[in-house]
């Protein structure tokens, strides 16, 4: 496929703003990769098109960053907003080079992408997360054992590939079990919950090489922290975020948290050590179980996650902002909250008619609180992410109940002919 410049303004080269030197702060941060500060003006490559790089360009643009997008698809969501698009298998190595001869520091918007990808970016300009970051991120099994190795609280896990592994595993960590492939798979996909051994017939085991079995933990609540990490290490937390699930799909954000303060505190401190243990600079969300006391990771996404999307709204510094910030190692941003409390509910295909027509937009921006985001996406699918709304306020549970009603005022809706 052919590199395409959309919204271009200056030509593809290099901008090479005046770089400085800074002491790293953190004996883990990263030390193949120069710790230097890419200022505004700077050109900024996202590998990736979809809405984390679309709300990832629109905050670098604000910045003064000129934001070069490498993605699979035309027409993706980022490339309507970033200077220039180029179109090309992420495998090829004539398309990598087009792209990343042309930044000063590249990042990514989803960590499965193909870790050689990002190891010949690397050749070009700082590169964040590393390879090896996306190396440990793509296999669950990496990751907790990662974890686990490091001190950190994980949910029980085992290697399975066949029902006997699987029904030793439940035999060991208690039935029922969550069976997950060891690689890819978000949003419930490629999961599958077993409560005996009985029920083994469910997982195709043939349609993958690796599985992860764990246990299923009767949780209170589910939330997230966002931490943000510069090159010399550096970290910032978000406040907690609490969030609802529909059909494993994040449904409703709200923030912050409740959660007692210890919890609280434990939670930031193993986000950050998570952070650290395999070096992440840029973002990472490490979503936690919480079980009384305890919290433990479930999983981590070494990029902007859904349930910050709250940011761009309730905190003074976005999460988005915040990841530019830190690739391009300048101060972190605050993450105080601008309100109380701040929601988010996302928007899913579901809520196009079955001939792909919007919902009527203004019945959810009747509420003057509201504030719509909508990704560009051209086809619209059930289950697909198509964009959020978020509300800030003083009062937590009617902020939920209001963004729920907007929501819900768009089912069944259709845009008005014009």
């Amino acid at each position: 496929m052919e590199s395409r410049t959309d919204n271009a303004q200056q030509p593809a080269t290099k901008s090479n703003p005046v770089a400085t030197s800074t002491q790293a702060t953190s004996t883990q941060a990263t030390s193949t990769q120069a710790t230097s500060t890419q200022a505004p003006g700077a050109t900024i490559g996202m590998v990736g098109g979809g809405q984390l790089g679309r709300m990832f360009a629109v905050a670098a643009a604000a910045m003064g960053y000129r934001v070069v997008i490498f993605t699979d698809a035309e027409n993706s969501p980022a490339s309507h907003v970033a200077a220039q698009t180029i179109v090309g298998d992420l495998n090829d190595p004539d398309a990598i080079d087009r792209f990343a001869e042309q930044c000063d520091v590249i990042t990514l918007e989803f960590e499965n992408i193909p870790a050689s990808t990002i190891a010949r970016c690397r050749q070009f300009a700082p590169t964040y997360p590393s390879a090896s970051v996306l190396a440990t991120a793509q296999n669950r099994l990496i990751e907790k054992t990662t974890f686990r190795e490091a001190g950190l609280p994980v949910t029980p896990f085992q290697r399975v590939h066949d029902v006997k592994s699987m029904i030793a595993a439940g035999d060991e960590l208690g039935w029922p079990l969550i069976i997950k492939t060891a690689r890819s798979g978000y949003d419930g996909k490629g999961q599958h919950r077993i409560d005996s051994s009985e029920a083994a017939d469910q997982v195709d085991w043939a349609s993958t090489d690796e599985w992860i079995a764990e246990k299923c933990i009767a949780f209170d609540k589910e939330v997230s922290v966002i931490v943000a990490r510069t090159p010399d290490g550096r970290c910032e937390t978000f406040p907690i975020f609490e969030n609802t699930h529909r059909n494993h799909i994040l449904d409703i954000s709200v923030a912050p948290a409740e959660l007692s303060d210890a919890l609280s505190v434990e939670a930031r401190r193993i986000a950050v050590a998570a952070a650290e243990a395999i070096d992440v600079i840029g973002l990472l969300c490490v979503e936690f179980f919480v079980s009384g006391d305890q919290v433990m990771i479930n999983e981590v996404a070494p990029r902007p996650h859904n349930s910050g999307h709250l940011t761009i709204e309730g905190c003074e510094t976005s999460q988005f902002e915040q990841h530019v910030r830190a690739v391009c190692n300048l101060p972190l941003g605050s993450t105080e909250q601008r309100t109380q409390f701040a929601t988010m509910a996302n928007l899913l295909g579901d809520l196009w008619t079955a001939e792909g027509e919007a919902p009527n937009w203004l019945q959810a921006l009747a509420d003057s609180g509201v504030s719509l985001h909508l990704y560009g996406k051209a086809e619209a699918r059930p289950g697909r992410k198509m964009g959020h709304l978020t509300m800030t306020g003083g009062n937590r549970d009617e902020l939920v109940k209001r963004v729920s009603e907007a929501r819900t005022k768009l089912q069944g809706s259709s845009e008005p002919s014009r």
